[in-house]
């Protein structure tokens, strides 16, 4: 009986997942967390088999947590469930250490069999991913600026870009405004690039807004 612990911001979207996986014998445990901290909390009362890890969380991000949560419980497989079909955050994601990746637009098909796939100690990309990550490693050379951005920045770059002001994305990201003026800050300088304005002239360009 595999151990599940669903981890997203979302109140409704984890229940929407519990409810597929509690309808499905293989399933014997499934718990809930809506941030890091309260997913280590849950990793500190109970052992699980398989995380399954929302990217956009308040605070850190997923893909920051993936590190922490394989040093401390390395027999947990984790598989990222999130909105960006985008093959760089599956890269990210598997580098750190992610079993699996998902999109949230998956069947709860092939959810189930992601699970059960990861906890035998396997790895889970979907066909169409796989194919758009053969594509983004083979022309590495040519990649986009905005790829060396982490998971955060990038996602705060897309805020910009939807014409967000800093302490809009401050509350929409659970953070601090002077933290998402330090995360500008960055961002502006790994894209070369000197003022929001900038910043949402290249997200355009590149195609960033409205990716969501």
């Amino acid at each position: 009986m595999i151990k599940v612990l669903i981890t997203d911001d979302h109140p409704v979207v984890r229940r929407g997942i519990r409810q597929i996986l509690e309808d499905d014998e293989r399933i014997g445990l499934v718990q809930e967390a809506g941030d890091g901290k309260e997913l280590f909390e849950k990793l500190n009362e109970q052992s699980f088999d398989v995380i399954l890890l929302d990217i956009s969380l308040p605070g850190r991000s997923g893909l920051d947590l993936i590190s922490q949560i394989k040093r401390t419980r390395q027999s947990a497989a984790i598989l990222i469930l999130s909105i960006h079909s985008e093959a760089m955050y599956a890269i990210k994601a598997l580098k750190s250490g992610a079993a699996g990746y998902l999109t949230k637009t998956s069947a709860p098909e092939e959810l189930m069999s992601a699970i059960i796939k990861v906890s035998k100690g396997e790895r889970y990309i979907s066909p169409s991913l796989a194919d758009a990550m053969a594509e983004n490693l083979i022309s590495g050379s040519e990649k986009p600026l905005y790829q060396l951005l982490s998971a955060r920045e990038l996602e705060v770059l897309e805020l910009f870009a939807e014409g967000k002001k800093v302490v809009q994305i401050a509350s929409e990201l659970s953070l601090s405004p002077k933290t998402i003026g330090t995360y500008r800050e960055r961002i502006l300088e790994k894209l070369n690039l000197h003022t929001t304005a900038d910043l949402i002239r290249y997200a355009i360009m590149e195609g960033i807004v409205g990716r969501k």
